[in-house]
């Protein structure tokens, strides 16, 4: 025979029944938000400026550079629509109507040709972010500057190096 004693005294739960008066539980919640909402908060202080927003030498010689390709491609009849449009995956440099093709124009400058040069350091991977760049901001472009009619598209490389500025017309596709 086995006897089993028991730990203790039963515990009788009581289980708490919902209050028929009291309102329902949504609109408990949204009664709080809205109570929260109306509640003055406490001013935030503004945001301080950057402590330096000078540009770096590195920062300055690409706006340089690619403010000398805009007038190169400008006296060459190209209409510049936008520089530095910034997209989820990356940056193109300058958007132009060349004729009847919308160009978006990828400006390097290196300092001398070791290396191979400002136009060879326009990688694949490079290409492939300006590209898909170009894709995400396409339809904006299209609407803003180009009254919603689809244009072919290429892609350009203006190379500036010491002896000169070279335009790469269709550099790289897709």
């Amino acid at each position: 025979m086995s006897t089993r004693r028991s730990a203790g005294p039963a515990r009788q739960e009581t289980i708490r029944q919902p209050d028929p008066a009291a309102p329902p539980l949504p609109y408990l919640l949204a009664q709080e938000a809205q109570r929260k909402a109306l509640k003055p908060r406490k001013p935030r202080p503004a945001r301080k400026p950057a402590a330096d927003p000078r540009l770096s030498p590195t920062q300055e010689r690409g706006l340089e550079a690619e403010a000398q390709a805009r007038l190169y491609l400008q006296a060459r009849g190209v209409i510049v629509f936008a520089a530095n449009l910034r997209g989820k995956t990356g940056e193109i440099d300058l958007v132009c109507r060349d004729g009847g093709t919308l160009v978006f124009v990828e400006v390097r400058q290196r300092r001398s040709r070791a290396c191979g040069g400002a136009a060879a350091s326009v990688t694949r991977a490079k290409q492939v972010r300006i590209i898909r760049t170009a894709q995400c901001l396409l339809p904006g472009i299209v609407r803003q500057y180009l009254g919603g009619q689809p244009l072919p598209c290429r892609f350009d490389v203006i190379a500036l190096e010491s002896d000169g500025i070279q335009w790469l017309k269709q550099a790289f596709s897709l």
